[in-house]
């Protein structure tokens, strides 16, 4: 007789159905597990504890084996015959059912750990340690917003570049057009890792290229570099009247012309006022730079170290000395000031020192890269150490600072080549 959903509903544990001489059900004591029998060899299991589940009993090459069809009443009396119709199509096919749903199990857990999220982040752990740490963060981040909510799950052998494309197209969509070049790139860097780690064939972001509208050019970083105009700009930095933090960031700037990160999160620990030398990593490439500091330098960091030398930063924030400076400080003073964001920006400084330390005071070009933290290599293709031409380029920061001062003062602006270092 097959059970009905008011028998299962029914059925209590530890008091087991059973039929008398007359046909009749009883309710006997059990203190074991007992069962309740559907029709082709679906079967309900109620424990001692409560609990009810479902059971396909079958044969196979001679063999009996039961399959679990899950528990009540989740699954209910229906549900549990469909499961079981499903289960024997399969054996009629001669396909074990348990088999076939372990092989399943397994492809799916296959499928989870290649996934295009689990390479993804295993690729960025991997290559992480190398990267500065916003450069690190804004890719991840860029990741976990742009491409993993429709990706992230997908098996990464199987995504083609419809699908893919279809994702840096949203973001395209936006009007964002650089995050969607850069977004198209990061993926392209993991489908290549897993074709490397034997988890993919191909990449699929090859397929992609040309399908986003270039970026228009925007420029370089605004910078002014006409000599006459970056005297305007130095005795507007002197002539600015904020706190001497942002005074002395402000005056430095031009003098060391070091990337603004690496101004603002400048330590005192780094830097040896008596030597006048700044040595310390360079974010970017991890690598060790030394700025020589002029006496202009100097003078301005020992007039500002009476009032954060205690303290780990240089340039420590407003709200708190265990912080460093803002990284918006120095364009927020700059502004305050009057000098436009297409004059002037923060990395500008680096761009106006490069452009008047070779076109007007006519310095070795491997010198200012040399001070500007760029890779320089010998004939060979080694790359010089962070002590190369030390002394010229000394010399050179000593000189440069000293041309600032004439800017200032309004003197005439002449190329002094044959003076240069």
């Amino acid at each position: 007789m097959a059970l009905t959903d008011t028998a299962i509903k029914n059925a209590k544990p530890c008091l087991k159905p059973v039929k008398d001489e007359g046909g009749k059900l009883t309710l006997v004591a059990t203190d074991k597990a007992y069962k309740m029998f559907d029709e082709r060899g679906l079967f309900l299991i109620v424990t001692p504890a409560g609990g009810k589940w479902w059971r396909f009993r079958y044969k196979l090459d001679g063999k009996e084996k039961l399959l679990s069809l899950g528990v009540y009443p989740d699954i209910g009396l229906k549900d549990a015959r469909e499961r079981c119709d499903a289960a024997r199509k399969l054996l009629a096919q001669d396909i074990d059912p348990g088999e076939n749903r372990k092989a399943k199990k397994a492809t799916k857990q296959d499928r989870a750990a290649n996934s295009f999220e689990v390479i993804a982040r295993e690729w960025h752990g991997k290559f992480a340690p190398g990267w500065a740490p916003m450069h690190s963060s804004k890719i991840i981040r860029r990741l976990e917003v742009e491409v993993f909510p429709w990706l992230g799950a997908k098996a990464i052998a199987e995504i083609a570049a419809p699908e893919l494309l279809a994702c840096i197209r949203r973001i395209e969509a936006r009007g964002t057009l650089e995050t969607a070049h850069r977004t198209l790139q990061h993926c392209g860097q993991v489908f290549r890792y897993a074709v490397q780690t034997g988890r993919a064939d191909r990449d699929p972001s090859s397929d992609c290229r040309g399908a986003i509208p270039p970026v228009r050019d925007k420029g370089h970083f605004a910078a002014t570099t006409e000599p006459k105009k970056v005297a305007e700009l130095l005795r507007a930095i002197d002539g600015y009247k904020g706190s001497l933090v942002v005074c002395s960031a402000l005056k430095l700037a031009p003098l060391v012309f070091v990337r603004p990160g690496e101004l603002r999160t400048a330590e005192w620990a780094d830097i040896d006022l008596d030597a006048a030398e700044w040595r310390y990593t360079v974010t970017k490439t991890k690598t060790p730079h030394i700025v020589p500091l002029a006496k202009q330098a100097v003078i301005i960091l020992r007039e500002l170290h009476a009032l954060t030398g205690d303290g780990r930063f240089v340039f420590p924030g407003a709200r708190s000395n265990g912080r460093a400076m803002c990284d918006n400080a120095i364009l927020a003073a700059m502004r305050r000031m009057g000098i436009p964001k297409e004059e002037m920006s923060g990395h500008g400084f680096r761009a106006l020192a490069r452009t008047i330390l070779d076109e007007v005071m006519g310095v070795r070009p491997e010198l200012i890269e040399h001070q500007l933290a760029h890779a320089v290599r010998d004939p060979l293709g080694r790359a010089y150490n962070r002590t190369t031409h030390l002394p010229e380029r000394k010399k050179m920061m000593q000189q440069w600072a000293d041309y600032l001062d004439k800017l200032k003062a309004g003197a005439e602006i002449i190329p002094i080549h044959g003076n240069a270092a």
